[in-house]
């Protein structure tokens, strides 16, 4: 796909870009082939993508992968992509919602290994980083194109300015890893930011467990990051002062500490501990 098909193909059938749907096409080809490589090494297996838009990373994963199952809300842009990519063998091209769509059902009727890839839309990518979260242990790996900032938080070390709760959520299932940088002038149109692609790939055995208690414990700790622990986990779980003191010593944290400065087996353990210990 040239650098300039996003455009012709729109014009076309008369469409425009849809700021609705936060859409920005990617359509740098040598760019759609890196990223299909990242996905689908080794060749073969079963790619859920997230956004086929026109279809520039589609037809990129369909000359690696053995099974594309392409999700594209955009009713307008689905016959695009058909009428592109014709009968390609392998390809299950699905106009759906993402957000709700059966993710697992796709991911299981297909060959491993099995990824989920895309290029995510700016205004919905926490929803759907959250569910490729959930998703950790259906997969093999995550090729997800975001946003450089929202990269950098995902991948972020304790103590870092990034470090916040998206960072503790994803590495609590994840390995993260800065896979490339993304100009925005590999998009049409160009957004006003740089994207970057960053590579999930799920631990053997998670690093901590996503409960309701967990995503108490971290999104309290961050949700005001000049408060110390004492503050942000005041009557955290309903229990008592003196009660969160004795788990925070239990669980080895020093409740004098900020949340930026936890790493993600110190949120899994007090989250533990908060289960384990319920209020009477």
């Amino acid at each position: 796909m040239t650098v300039t098909k996003s455009s012709e193909l729109l014009r076309a059938h008369g469409l425009r870009p849809k700021k609705s749907f936060g859409q920005n096409f990617l359509q740098d080809e040598r760019l759609c082939g890196r990223i299909a490589a990242l996905a689908t090494t080794p060749a073969g297996g079963t790619v859920l993508e997230i956004g086929a838009g026109l279809g520039a990373l589609t037809r990129a994963l369909l000359q690696r992968a053995a099974r594309v199952v392409a999700i594209e809300r955009d009713r307008d842009l689905v016959p695009i992509v058909r009428a592109e990519l014709g009968a390609a063998p392998g390809l299950e091209l699905v106009e759906a919602d993402a957000v709700r769509y059966d993710w697992q059902l796709a991911l299981a009727a297909g060959p491993g290994p099995r990824v989920i890839a895309g290029n995510l839309p700016y205004s919905i990518t926490g929803r759907l980083v959250a569910r490729v979260v959930e998703h950790s242990r259906q997969i093999d790996r995550g090729v997800l194109m975001v946003q450089r900032e929202v990269g950098d938080r995902l991948a972020a070390s304790p103590g870092s300015k990034d470090y916040g709760a998206a960072s503790v959520f994803a590495q609590a299932a994840f390995v993260v890893e800065r896979a490339l940088k993304v100009p925005a002038g590999a998009f049409w149109p160009a957004p006003k930011i740089d994207s970057m692609v960053v590579s999930l790939t799920p631990h053997e055995v998670p690093r901590a467990v996503e409960t309701d208690a967990f995503r108490e414990v971290v999104r309290r700790a961050f949700s005001q990051r000049r408060k110390t622990l004492r503050n942000a986990w005041r009557k955290l779980g309903g229990r008592s002062q003196v009660e969160i003191e004795g788990l925070a010593a239990e669980a080895g944290i020093d409740l004098g500490a900020r949340g930026e400065t936890l790493a993600v087996e110190d949120f899994g353990r007090m989250a533990r501990l908060l289960e384990a210990e319920q209020p009477g």
